[in-house]
């Protein structure tokens, strides 16, 4: 990968490569924009089979973290750093403290936090050589776990989806397949069974995840990660990792609307425009899936900490609204929801870049 062209056709302005001696630690951070405010994004652990390939996961995942923070009306830019190793083998105290001092070494243009292949715990180990770790457990004063509220928009995200598509927001009688119930999976099965939703066929890499939930809700269906695909259905939730949206996937799809949680689902942007092409409602993953990256947000803003799930889940409810106005200038002007999304998001950074141009003496 020629690195310096990659970073200047996506406007990055650092990357940088972190090897710890000690713990065998290598990590890549991406800071994609800072226009708005610090970098905020989080902490991914993979066994990725080249350094390229990780290269290209951070900066997707730091670039898509800058249009998050600007359509979620945050004050934050975009950052994502990925650990290269195997979250089940190589995880270790001074492997994330070794990532804490490299954070730290920023002053502040970074925070970080879990992502997938990592955990709470592990950002705890961070912060003894950092202060700009977020999202740690309640018990360490952080914001707990992010997943309700990211379940939760994507919740929201569904309902405003149908909506545009069935002119009724209610899930009640929709078929809903789901890959990944994990973290953030496994709760929005939740939300839509407490809504009522019957038809749900769900599929993950851990049978352990499967069988768990199979155990509390008997009447879901499960299916090998290949079919899930192939599920007929009214929603198709991706909500494990990204780029599953892709030249060998999109044909097998049996769907109306794509709402989930994962990062980066389209592999490339042609395939968003093939979704709209096929009369598919796609809900741009980073709006979706914001409520994750509000709770952090307003964990760093320091308010009242007695109100912070009720303001939380108030802030990601308002998802629906926004997607609906997606949905609605796509449907006017026959444009892809993915670039009207991303044009609302570099709207913001625009003006407000702008507005910061003028001298403030201190």
């Amino acid at each position: 990968m020629d690195i310096f062209k990659e970073m200047e056709k996506h406007g990055f302005e650092q990357i940088i490569f972190n090897y710890d001696k000690t713990t065998g630690l290598k990590a890549i951070i991406a800071i994609h924009d800072t226009t708005l405010g610090p970098a905020l994004g989080g902490c991914r652990m993979w066994p990725y089979e080249t350094e390229d390939e990780a290269l290209f996961d951070a900066m997707r995942l730091a670039k898509g973290m800058t249009y998050k923070c600007a359509i979620a009306d945050t004050d934050f830019g975009g950052g994502k750093t990925v650990i290269i190793g195997d979250p089940k083998k190589d995880k270790s105290e001074g492997l994330f403290r070794a990532l804490g001092r490299f954070v730290q070494m920023l002053k502040g243009r970074y925070f970080t936090g879990t992502d997938l292949g990592t955990t709470g715990m592990d950002f705890v180990y961070a912060s003894r050589e950092s202060d700009y770790m977020v999202g740690l457990p309640e018990e360490y004063g952080g914001s707990g776990n992010s997943a309700e509220p990211t379940a939760y928009g994507v919740y929201m995200g569904m309902k405003a989806a149908c909506k545009a598509i069935y002119n009724d927001d209610s899930l009640i009688g929709r078929k809903i397949a789901i890959q990944g119930i994990g973290k953030v999976g496994s709760i929005l099965v939740d939300f839509l069974v407490n809504e009522g939703v019957k038809d749900i066929t769900v599929t993950d890499i851990s049978e352990e995840n499967v069988t768990k939930l199979l155990q509390k809700y008997p009447f879901i269906k499960a299916v090998s990660a290949e079919d899930i695909y192939e599920v007929d259905c009214d929603i198709f939730s991706p909500c494990a990792r990204g780029g599953i949206i892709n030249d060998e996937t999109i044909k097998k799809l049996k769907c109306k609307i794509i709402a989930g949680a994962a990062n980066n689902q389209l592999l490339e942007e042609k395939h968003g425009d093939m979704l709209h092409e096929m009369g598919i409602l796609y809900a741009p993953d980073y709006v979706i899936n914001a409520g994750g990256l509000i709770q952090v947000a307003d964990e760093l803003e320091g308010k009242n900490k007695e109100k912070r799930k009720e303001r939380v889940m108030k802030k990601t409810e308002a998802i629906y609204n926004i997607l609906l106005k997606i949905f609605t200038i796509s449907r006017e002007e026959n444009t892809p929801t993915y670039k009207v999304a991303d044009r609302l998001a570099e709207d913001r950074i625009n003006t407000i870049g702008k507005m910061k141009t003028n001298y403030i003496p201190k």
